[in-house]
């Protein structure tokens, strides 16, 4: 298996194509066609995560944070930054990063985090907007069967719950062909009418390169008449952040002390409790301070975060308690997710969960 392969594999989980705009993700060191030896997943990647790799003979390393972030000028070794880039690239180790594809996901981040409290019906907290495209295709009414059934095995089609999805318009088409053409129907230079069929169908934005293959390679027509539109409408797949509830509510105190222990933490920032049951609870791993207003238009009952400052905890308003974790512990079971998910997904060669601890806050 070549390290393109496993990437592959990975953006079945988290497409890259909903990556937050800011972010750096994919393969960020190495060649996507070197043969894979054993890979190693971690929550970043250091100098002694390379390490660690070289000691178990693993040549790709899965992060969840890209070690590059911003552009390099120049790559010295004068930053921690460029010593790893320089480590990885001595010892042929490639680094490929997730990041705010999997913060996006619906088994991503904040599902792990879900998993962790023990939350039931779950939706996404921020749904990612122009997510959902449109294509529409004019068909000739003889072969839109055809088109229509590759189309939904590309994944076009898919709505929530339902699959095989399309709406059909039946009409007539019109066309000419010039000299340069060459007519599947009709003949050059004459005015043609077809019996035609306007095929309308969704699909998420990252599969459109797959789902425009299917529509070319079935449709009879030299010149495909198709038109592709994004729409508004809220995908409650794809985004940041869930909500979920507890099965049985809890009082805060309860709640607190359980949150403390599952992810292993010796205090909780958090704004003024306000002494009623914890049922409804809104989760979003590392910095989420930006998405206070969602918590609380969805009525949560807490909101799980991290990176809140002085000023972000006065947003309770006495709706719901602020509750800060820390950036490291909110995201550190995910290393597990992906340990999870590529080990069930490939078994030809070692997957290594990292063992090093990455968070670079320590406490006294």
């Amino acid at each position: 298996m070549v390290i393109n392969e496993v990437i592959s594999t990975l953006e079945e989980l988290a497409p890259t194509a909903y990556a937050e705009d800011f972010d750096n993700v994919g393969l960020l060191v190495g060649d996507k066609t070197a043969e894979v030896s054993g890979i190693l997943v971690t929550l970043d990647t250091l100098e002694e995560t390379v390490d660690e790799a070289i000691q178990n003979n693993c040549n790709l390393i899965v992060s969840f944070h890209p070690i590059i972030f911003k552009g390099l000028k120049k790559i010295t070794g004068k930053t921690y930054v460029e010593r790893v880039v320089l480590k990885a690239i001595k010892n042929d180790i490639a680094i490929y990063a997730i990041h705010t594809a999997l913060d996006n996901s619906f088994k991503g981040v904040n599902h792990q985090i879900c998993e962790e409290i023990g939350l039931v019906n779950r939706q996404v907290l921020v749904p990612q907007l122009q997510t959902i495209k449109k294509l529409v295709a004019h068909v000739p009414h003889k072969n839109v069967e055809a088109v229509r059934d590759a189309l939904f095995k590309a994944g076009a089609g898919s709505i929530g719950n339902y699959d095989n999805c399309s709406f059909n318009i039946l009409g007539k088409g019109t066309f000419k062909a010039n000299e340069q053409a060459n007519p599947t129907l009709g003949e050059i230079g004459k005015l043609h009418t077809e019996e035609e069929t306007q095929l309308q169908l969704t699909y998420p934005k990252h599969i459109e390169s797959k789902v425009l293959k299917a529509l070319f390679k079935t449709h009879p027509y030299e010149e495909v008449a198709y038109e592709i539109t994004t729409l508004e409408n809220k995908n409650q797949q794809i985004g940041i952040g869930m909500l979920g509830e507890l099965p049985e509510s809890e009082s805060e105190h309860e709640f607190l002390e359980r949150i403390k222990k599952t992810f292993q933490l010796k205090v909780i920032r958090h704004s003024k409790l306000l002494n009623k049951k914890i049922k409804k609870v809104a989760v979003l791993g590392g910095s989420g301070a930006f998405a206070i207003p969602q918590a609380k238009a969805l009525q949560a009952d807490i909101y799980i975060t991290a990176d809140l400052k002085y000023h972000d905890f006065y947003q309770a308003e006495n709706e719901l308690v602020l509750a800060d974790i820390g950036h490291y512990e909110s995201e550190q079971y995910t290393k597990n997710l992906l340990h999870s998910y590529l080990t069930k997904k490939i078994r030809n060669f070692a997957i290594v969960l990292s063992q090093k601890s990455t968070n670079p806050i320590q406490y006294s």
